[in-house]
């Protein structure tokens, strides 16, 4: 039976305070009626007879007297269906592009329920982005965290808008079917429209479930986007067999909101203003991808989040990188040379990449071409420092042929149009045709057989 309660305790910024309750429950869904508006809350903190309520849609309006409160005895859940594909929502769930609400009679709490690591399954298999410096360094495992690190002004947005016009599970499993959920928090007018038109453009958008939460949006509910996101993933992948990729952009607004409410709450602050509980907040976020054993389908991740001031060991992506299983470092030094997509690949790398690539996945020389890569381009680097020294006249012929595989690796292997979408075999020949630019005696990370089958093979790419 609901509980209706009148007037409020008190109020501070997005949270109020109501007291008189019996037999409330942490989590637990509030509906709060003010003025003939119905606005949602979710309870924070209990005690004793008081509760403090998180107000999605903003306290603005509120008093003490006006507002009518009523417990749901229920968490905050959402509707679920395969129908949400080709859907835009907001940041709680409710459409928001004028084609009606979804009617299921399957109702699934946001906040997910535990999973058994014994339950789980390690990754296998890839998810092809037709990126090259994905694809061949740093590849996407199915199942697996891979984090994009970036910066304020850097192509994050087109890189993720790339990314979900043109990712797939590989040649060998195009009868598996693939979706996407993608969950934007804090995000612009025109950013919002950008992913829209682009994946109404590329024709993916009848695969997609978009849930945006704009900047003038309340705080609140970017605390729960990437939660309601989330639980339809895992109903579409663990109930309906499918792969599910989920990007999640921008987390840096997330632990933003989460801070400010924090700071509501008069929490003590830890590591520059930010909760003390934010690593285990955002681990219950992004634990939520895998693969559960005995089902087909598997929830894939990709939280992008803009670094400030472009330091790596900001709590955000500090805290990021301990829980996730690697990093895309996206890299302003490279945009500024004009490379697109700008990814450093050095700083980069995918923990699950070893287990998910080589024969019977992509190619069987995919790992000692991408061991090559990395070691030459990192070669090509103290080549490059050398000659800020000394001139690039004075480098040995060795050294300027690296600074030649630097160069032509940055613009050709790294650097693709937006719209360039290749396969794993065009990205692996394309390594070996940069490889070539050097002698063959300092191809060392390469196995002897598998150099002697690829080098001198005619490359057409």
């Amino acid at each position: 039976m609901a509980i209706e309660f009148l007037g409020l305790h008190g109020i501070n910024g997005p949270l109020v305070v109501i007291e008189g309750l019996e037999n409330a429950a942490y989590d637990e869904l509030c509906e709060i009626e003010v003025e003939g508006e119905k606005r949602l809350g979710r309870i924070i903190e209990i005690y004793n007879d008081k509760a403090v309520i998180q107000v999605f849609e903003g306290t603005e309006g509120m008093s003490l007297g006006n507002a009518h409160t009523r417990l749901t005895g229920h968490p905050m859940e959402i509707a679920v269906s395969e129908k949400m594909l080709g859907r835009t929502f907001n940041g709680v769930g409710e459409p928001t592009d004028g084609l009606g609400e979804i009617i299921s009679d399957i109702r699934l709490d946001v906040n997910g329920k535990p999973l058994n690591p014994v339950s789980r399954e390690y990754p296998r298999n890839y998810i092809r982005t037709g990126i090259s410096a994905i694809d061949g360094l740093m590849t996407l495992i199915r199942g697996q965290k891979l984090p994009i690190f970036s910066g304020n002004g850097l192509p994050h947005d087109e890189l993720a808008a790339q990314i979900v016009t043109q990712s797939s599970l590989g040649d060998e499993d195009e009868n598996e079917e693939f979706a996407i959920v993608f969950g934007a928090m804090g995000v612009t007018h025109d950013v919002a429209e950008y992913f829209k038109r682009t994946f109404q453009e590329s024709g993916v958008s009848e695969h997609v479930a978009m849930f945006v939460n704009l900047a003038n949006d309340p705080v609140v509910e970017r605390l729960i986007t990437p939660k309601v996101a989330l639980t339809l993933a895992e109903y579409l992948a663990f109930e309906k067999d499918m792969h599910i990729l989920v990007i999640l952009t921008d987390m840096t607004s997330y632990c933003e909101a989460l801070r400010e409410v924090s700071s509501s709450k008069g929490e003590i602050p830890s590591r520059k203003g930010y909760p003390g509980y934010m690593y285990s907040d955002l681990a219950s976020i992004y634990e939520r991808a895998g693969i559960v054993a005995g089902r087909k389908g598997s929830v894939t991740q990709i939280p992008i989040l803009t670094m400030p001031n472009d330091d790596v060991t900001h709590p955000i992506p500090d805290l990021t990188g301990y829980i996730t299983e690697g990093q895309i470092v996206v890299d302003r030094e490279l945009n500024g040379k004009g490379v697109y997509p700008p990814i450093n690949i050095l700083p980069s790398l995918s923990r699950l990449m070893k287990d998910g690539i080589g024969a019977g996945f992509t190619r069987e020389d995919h790992q000692d071409v991408a061991n090559q890569l990395f070691s030459s381009y990192a070669r090509a680097g103290e080549a490059r420092a050398l000659a800020s020294v000394i001139g690039e006249d004075e480098l040995s012929d060795i050294d300027q042929a690296y600074l030649r595989f630097g160069n032509a690796f940055e613009h050709e292997f790294v650097g693709q149009d937006i719209h360039d979408n290749r396969n794993i075999a065009k990205t692996l020949d394309l390594g070996w045709k940069l490889l070539k630019l050097l002698p063959k005696s300092e191809l060392d990370r390469i196995d002897t057989k598998i150099l002697e089958k690829y080098y001198d093979r005619d490359i057409e790419v």
